[in-house]
């Protein structure tokens, strides 16, 4: 089967990957992907759109541009994040790319129209080795490179990608080391972020419209969580949402913004898979779940969410099953409002191993009981009200 956009006769001597890859791409990756016969007719036709786009993009003379992302691992293993996209000539200055347009990305729709690269090849610089990585068939990177030599230590590393005759960027990678013990995990939409839309148009308000300067901090959320930080030995903070990649430097601003504390995005692929038409993000939010735990065992996460929607019932399983991995539940109650607007308040989980005293919409806490373990579970509708909570049972100093 001939990729899409091919006008040329498949032959030895001109194969028909010719016109649709060049040195900036993985040939051998994008010839297994488009003679994959698993691959469905949803992922076909963005397959074909990719390529238009990037067939497109290239004829305008665009030029391949890494954005930075932070990402997450062990002194042993990394985990690398970045998108790999096409910008055009005014994105740079005298031969070299603007270093905001790296920083940042590229603002509101164009996040959506800008070209990605697909199989991008990447050389990946840690702590002076290279190593190769490629992106996906979006111009994704989402790689776990193995480290060679000494270990990395806790915190904060910076990290450099580079695409074949490009400049090169740089991101931080936030290292959890074996003596970590506690870490957070936090929603986005509605737990950090007033959003007030129905939930049918966030998606696409937040990603095509909106600005980091025109979105609402959930009040005193992130005074809550820098106090909760600072109040554990060290550690690290991921923000886990069902948010596409396309917006992960427009999240990271509002973040840093309004004093969050800095930490590595888990997003996600809009696009289709070989399994579904469209992507789940309560599967996507359970899956890295897991993936944390396997990754560490040693660390007792607090989970942040909201009751607009499935953090409850997926933090409560999780809690189910990974009871010596879960430090305590903070669920941020939303307004009659927001939850009318988010297609209804999600019901706390109930049962004998979740006891809650009190009313709907009162501070208050219970805990889920898990064999031996009783975790916390703390309600509030912003984070003035859930930090005396936090305070009572001893997670705020």
């Amino acid at each position: 089967m001939m990729p899409p956009g091919d006008r040329r006769e498949q032959d030895d001597a001109a194969p028909a990957w010719a016109d649709v890859g060049w040195s900036n791409q993985d040939l051998a990756a994008l010839r297994r992907h488009y003679t994959d016969a698993g691959r469905n007719q949803a992922m076909k036709i963005e397959d074909r759109w990719h390529q238009f786009r990037l067939g497109l993009s290239r004829r305008r003379g665009q030029h391949v541009t890494v954005l930075s992302l932070a990402g997450y691992g062990s002194p042993r293993w990394v985990r690398v994040f970045s998108r790999v996209v096409m910008a055009p000539d005014r994105d740079f200055e005298n031969g070299r790319r603007v270093a905001k347009v790296i920083a940042d990305g590229v603002r509101g729709w164009r996040n959506f129209v800008s070209a990605p690269v697909p199989f991008a090849q990447l050389k990946v610089t840690i702590a002076g080795r290279e190593y190769d990585v490629a992106a996906d068939r979006g111009g994704i990177v989402d790689e776990v490179i193995e480290i060679e030599g000494d270990p990395l230590p806790d915190g904060w590393t910076q990290i450099t990608l580079q695409a074949p005759g490009e400049d090169p960027t740089s991101a931080g990678i936030r290292v959890i080391g074996d003596e970590t013990a506690a870490g957070i995990i936090c929603d986005i939409d509605d737990t950090v972020v007033v959003t007030k839309l129905p939930r049918p148009f966030l998606a696409a308000w937040n990603s095509f419209v909106l600005d980091e300067h025109a979105r609402t901090p959930t009040p005193g959320m992130a005074v809550m969580m820098e106090r909760m930080k600072a109040s554990m030995p060290g550690p690290p903070v991921l923000y886990l949402s069902t948010g596409a990649w396309n917006v992960a430097q427009t999240l990271t601003r509002f973040l840093t913004r309004n004093l969050y504390p800095y930490g590595p995005l888990l997003l996600t692929d809009w696009g289709p898979t070989e399994e579904r038409w469209f992507r789940s993000g309560r599967m996507h939010k359970e899956e890295q779940l897991e993936r944390l735990a396997r990754e560490f065992p040693h660390v007792k996460w607090v989970l942040v969410g909201d009751d607009g929607q499935h953090d409850p019932a997926i933090y409560a399983e999780f809690a189910r099953e990974h009871p010596d991995n879960v430090q305590a539940v903070i669920i941020r109650e939303l307004t009659y409002t927001e939850a009318v607007l988010a297609g209804g308040r999600a019901e706390a989980p109930e049962g004998e191993e979740l006891l809650q005293a009190g009313g709907p919409g009162e501070d208050t806490h219970g805990y889920q009981h898990v064999g031996e373990h009783r975790i916390p579970w703390v309600y509030g509708p912003d984070g003035k009200a859930i930090s005396h909570q936090l305070s009572d049972i001893g997670l705020l100093r």
